[in-house]
């Protein structure tokens, strides 16, 4: 189903685009405190063009906030513009929302970015979305609302990942914030590093590595890495409750009764994010709200926005706002407020929500028993955090495996039938299986494969479970979903279903010398619940 989108003009100058691309690559690590600027610097290039000054905003607690603002061309005293704060990105300076702030100032928004503490200029410690955080938030709109020509009726919130949970997080704490945009980010933080019981070993280092090189991580953040990374079971419920704490989904009271407009997007293959979590969240948001699902890996639906090219999702975000912002009829709340893009598809599909994705299940049956040793990697896995499902994205190259020269040693497989027609795979895969492990711990991750006439499988969806405190050699059930995707299956192929133990996504932990059973009761089958797209 086709939409029709406005054509965005793109106003960031390749210099914009340079900027932002050489301060996203800088290594060099930020001083310890920001210092304050002599004066706010103009960088309007006319006077019909909307006009660029750098600030000092004060943060919560007495920090300094490296900041930007851009306001609407021809602003005059006594006017009131609706505002728009956008926080950072996790390890990104402000520059980083130049070319879409320029835009949105152009169609007459007032926008304040800024670097979140702890990062490059801006003062504080990294607190990983904690309360100073949110406090900060606050204190931007106090500041904005004192020094610029916002409408304190009228104010958004919007970011990408790192500012995309913030900005969910600050609707639940601040009543005048009235639409948010939130985008590639999370809304349960344990859901999405820990899922599965797992953690997600490259995404945590990822972020934490990124974190060392452009900022200045707080005592609590890396005493709760080091515990994490360091599979530190003692400490498990201290570091569940301090993702707890940063989880949208925790306030979703807070956030329904404060009533904002809520947008969200996310990339089928967010390996940071993974979009399970998102569309639970979304579920029980009860006021206006839409979600969006496209191919790519973490914010690379988004990357090209941010360059000020013409992108989808940053069209939409503008629709957003303009509508709970500016009250434009502009039909977005009268589209289906879920919206899919296939990864094998270039239109977009709608439903009412969530639940109507992948109403029309199949199962596919998992008989049969299959004993495997661990600590081998069969060969098939995810791929690697930000590269394969961005490849996926613009190149249709997700990762493969050839499913017929798989070691049945070290890896369980299943095989459907192959399908005359082509099977629309669209929501989320449900795997129900028996275990039996000769340890008390042990970790599996399942992949879910396309695999074509020549038995080469295209990675279609994958999760990972970990289980500690089972006796050994007593059977147990497993329940995992793997990570939500729209897929279509070509007629002639089927599907897979692989399960490993040791993947380099995740850190495992299998004991030397585990073995896994897989089987089927005839008093519980196992089996693989298929999404499909209603016909």
């Amino acid at each position: 189903m086709g939409r029709p989108y406005p054509a965005l003009r793109t106003t960031a100058s390749i210099g914009t685009a340079a900027v932002l691309i050489a301060g996203a690559a800088l290594g060099a690590a930020p001083a310890a405190v920001a210092q304050p600027l002599a004066a706010p610097a103009a960088a309007s290039a006319s006077a019909s063009a909307p006009s660029l000054k750098f600030y000092d905003i004060p943060g919560s607690g007495g920090i300094t906030l490296k900041g930007n603002v851009f306001t609407p061309a021809g602003a005059e005293p006594g006017d009131k513009h609706p505002l728009i704060v956008l926080p950072s990105s996790w390890a990104t300076p402000q520059i980083e929302y130049l070319a879409q702030a320029q835009q949105l100032a152009d169609s007459g928004y007032v926008v304040v970015s800024y670097t979140s503490r702890g990062f490059w200029l801006s003062g504080g410690r990294i607190e990983v979305a904690g309360p100073p955080d949110i406090a900060d938030v606050s204190a931007v709109i106090d500041w904005a609302l004192a020094h610029t020509p916002a409408d304190p009726q009228r104010i958004g919130m919007g970011g990408v990942s790192y500012g995309a949970g913030i900005s969910l997080l600050a609707a639940g704490h601040d009543k005048r914030i009235k639409a948010v945009v939130a985008l590639s980010g999370w809304a349960d933080l344990i859901d999405s590093i820990y899922s599965g019981r797992t953690q997600h070993l490259q995404a945590a280092a990822l972020l934490g590595g990124a974190g060392l090189l452009t900022g200045r991580p707080s005592d609590e953040l890396n005493s709760t890495l080091a515990d994490f990374l360091g599979s530190n079971l003692a400490k498990e419920p201290d570091m569940i409750a301090w993702g707890k704490k940063r989880s949208p989904a925790t306030y979703l009271d807070e956030i329904n009764a404060n009533g904002a407009a809520v947008m969200m997007g996310n990339a089928w293959g967010d390996t940071i994010f993974p979009p399970n979590q998102y569309a639970s969240f979304y579920e029980k948001l009860s006021g206006p709200k839409r979600l969006e699902f496209r191919p790519g890996d973490h914010a690379t639906a988004e990357a090209t926005g941010l360059l000020g090219l013409p992108n989808d999702t940053w069209s939409d975000a503008h629709r957003w706002f303009d509508r709970y912002l500016k009250g434009v009829r502009n039909g977005i709340d009268q589209e289906q407020p879920v919206q899919l893009k296939s990864r094998t598809d270039s239109g977009y599909e709608g439903y009412p929500d969530w639940k109507s994705v992948g109403a029309d299940r199949k199962r596919i049956a998992l008989s049969g028993t299959k004993k495997i040793y661990a600590n081998v990697d069969s060969g098939a896995d995810g791929g690697i955090v930000m590269l394969s499902n961005a490849l996926d994205q613009f190149v249709k190259l997700p990762p493969v495996a050839s499913i017929p020269l798989l070691p049945r040693a070290f890896a369980g497989v299943w095989q459907s039938e192959r399908y005359g027609s082509a099977q629309h795979i669209r929501g989320t895969a449900k795997l129900h299986t028996t275990v039996t492990s000769n340890k008390e711990s042990g970790t599996l991750v399942a992949y879910l494969y396309d695999e074509g006439p020549l038995g080469l499988g295209k990675l279609v969806s994958n999760a990972p479970y970990t289980f500690h405190g089972q006796t050994p050699g007593r059977p147990f059930g497993v329940d995992l979903e793997l990570f939500s995707t729209a897929y279509d299956l070509p007629a002639g192929h089927r599907l897979a279903l692989v399960v490993d133990t040791v993947d380099p996504l995740y850190i495992e932990h299998n004991p030397a010398g585990s073995q896994l059973t897989f089987s089927s009761p005839d008093t519980d089958p196992s089996y693989l619940s298929v999404p499909l797209r209603e016909k």
